[in-house]
Parts: C-alpha cells; sequence; structure tokens
C-alpha cells in the first residue's frame, strides 16, 4: 500500500505529521512517498493551506493536526 504525504521544507505542523504517520507505519504496513507541494504549482495551489496533507488511492485520509488514531483507522 502506498500513502501519499504532501508537505513543504520550514513547515513544523509537517514535520510533526510525518513523525505520527511513521509512528502509524511501525504497526501497519505501507510506503510512504513524500511530494514537496511546492515542486509542482497544482499540487502547491491545491493543498498550500492544508498540508501535511495524508492522502491513499486519491482520498484525502487526513489534514492539519494528524493524529495516529484517525490515520490508524483509515488505513486498516
Amino acid at each position: 500500500m502506498n500513502v501519499k504525504y504532501y508537505s513543504r521544507a520550514n513547515c513544523e505542523l509537517c514535520v510533526d505529521g510525518l513523525r505520527t504517520l511513521k509512528l502509524v507505519q511501525e504497526d501497519i504496513a505501507f510506503d510512504i512517498e513524500i511530494i514537496d507541494i511546492e515542486e509542482d504549482d497544482a499540487i502547491h495551489e491545491k493543498y498550500m493551506l492544508m498540508i501535511p496533507v495524508v492522502e491513499k488511492e486519491g482520498r484525502i485520509l487526513q489534514y492539519g493536526n494528524l493524529d495516529y488514531a484517525t490515520l490508524a483507522e483509515a488505513l486498516v
């Protein structure tokens, strides 16, 4: 299973979110594809106010303040 993680440099909330996502990854097997929104104008425009964003199969699982329980439930 592949999960996309949208973030950008110098974003403390993104660092915290990735830490949370990696905790979930310890219990549920999946790959994390980290995408810097600043490398694509369309993605930047879509997610700039929402980051970090966790997406699986085109569906947003959670954004902003990420929490373990919500992500784990969405990824089982």
